[in-house]
């Protein structure tokens, strides 16, 4: 009776391990979802753990779909991620569905998620960057670099780099003007120019740039950068501007270069060509890169930007890159809120303008075996973002479709990170 017994409660134990690995997790991403930030959190780490998945691109938002391993269901529901269990002949039937050649979808495999890294000053706090709150957010693991660790070639453990939003003119953010005299800024410029001469470098724009040659040698090796803000068009100011000096005297005591602006190499850049940069000290703006910023001229019901649909079957990245559950998503400003579109270089794919005003907000491109990814605007849910605002709690705003654009950014290694290896 005993074995009876025993052999009942193994063969009821077997199948339900039978019926468990046939059942397959969709997670979507459309506007059922209660929570996309933390999604991309839940479908990151089930790839680092060793399992596979898939992006359905254009499937619901950009559903994923994956195994049900590793207690992914709880930790979904833990973390208030809807998912959606269904068996593994349904699984195969949406794949179908999205791989029929009349649709625009596409099935991309995530096999190896990428390892992440912040470049971000150490005093900053978590609250003064999206990206960081995001990557916090969703439960992304990170490491953070700076200038000594990236000189340091660091980079060649990562897949992934994110520029916090940095001055890589060496113009300390160009706040001179408005807070010259506060103590956070003073304190700023004396580190920077300590770790400078302790460097070796006699100005922070010469460390700088040293900065920006090692992160350009990591995208072109097949690095992935993403950038926010002031670090989209610095980094390309400062490559364009090697040899002269364009920073300002009251910043670092010599004049600059009077010919500086006929004599920029726009060959050097990634993205951007054709631009002036400004050398008074006293204007709040490197380049005419960024757009014109007057907070009077739109309504903040009214500054929205839209993302272009691009062929999933044939454009896999700026597809994954554009993910989302809108199509249109509210402006947001900082340092560089927009790129004039007439400064960007045309090998250089926009994947999202605000309409009729000639000015992108999302572009990506290639760098050698590598690409770049720059979002303009400081916080997608701080429209204004000022110094000293409050932090962004983004338990608050977990449908984000700003935040959803980050963190597209944070996956997509995953899909292409083999490939690259292979």
């Amino acid at each position: 009776m005993f074995r009876s017994a025993f052999l009942t409660l193994l063969i009821v134990t077997l199948t339900s391990i039978g019926l468990h690995a046939q059942e397959r997790v969709l997670i979507p991403m459309d506007g059922s979802q209660s929570d996309h930030l933390k999604a991309y959190g839940i479908i990151f780490n089930h790839v680092a753990d060793g399992e596979t998945g898939m992006w359905l691109l254009n499937y619901r938002g950009g559903s994923f779909l994956t195994t049900n391993e590793n207690d992914i269901v709880r930790k979904s529901r833990t973390r208030n991620v809807r998912v959606e269990i269904i068996s593994e002949s349904e699984a195969q039937q949406i794949v179908q569905e999205v791989e029929r050649p009349d649709v625009n979808m596409a099935a991309i495999n995530l096999e190896v998620a990428p390892t992440i890294a912040v470049y971000t000053p150490p005093q900053a706090l978590p609250w003064d960057d999206a990206v960081t709150l995001a990557l916090d957010y969703a439960e992304i693991p990170y490491d953070t670099v700076y200038d000594e660790e990236i000189l340091s070639g660091v980079l060649e453990d990562y897949d992934w780099l994110h520029l916090h939003h940095e001055d890589f003119t060496g113009q300390f953010g160009k706040f001179w003007a408005m807070y010259r005299n506060e103590p956070w800024y003073i304190s700023r410029v004396r580190n920077l120019e300590e770790m400078a001469n302790n460097l070796g470098f006699e100005k922070v724009s010469q460390l700088k740039l040293a900065v920006v040659h090692e992160i350009r040698d990591f995208v072109a090796a097949g690095g992935f950068m993403f950038a926010m803000c002031s670090a989209t068009d610095t980094f390309d100011i400062a490559l364009a501007a090697e040899g002269l000096d364009i920073v300002p005297t009251p910043l670092d005591g010599d004049p600059i270069d009077p010919n500086a602006n006929q004599r920029l190499n726009y060959s050097n850049t990634f993205a951007f060509e054709n631009f002036e940069v400004e050398t008074d000290p006293y204007i709040y703006e490197h380049a005419d890169i960024d757009i014109e910023v007057d907070l009077n001229r739109i309504s903040e019901s009214l500054d929205y930007f839209t993302l272009f649909e691009f062929s999933a079957k044939w454009d896999p990245v700026p597809t994954m890159l554009t993910q989302n559950h809108v199509s249109s998503i509210r402006g947001f400003y900082g340092q560089a809120t927009a790129f004039q579109t007439d400064k960007i270089k045309n090998n250089v794919v926009i994947l999202g303008e605000s309409p009729g005003r000639d000015q992108a907000k999302y572009i990506h491109g290639n760098h050698g075996e590598g690409t770049f990814t720059f979002y303009g605007g400081h916080d997608p849910e701080d429209y204004t973002h000022r110094v000293g605002d409050p932090p962004t709690d983004l338990s608050l705003h977990t449908n984000s479709p700003g935040y959803r654009l980050i963190l597209n950014n944070v996956l997509f290694p995953a899909a292409e990170k083999k490939k690259r290896e292979t």
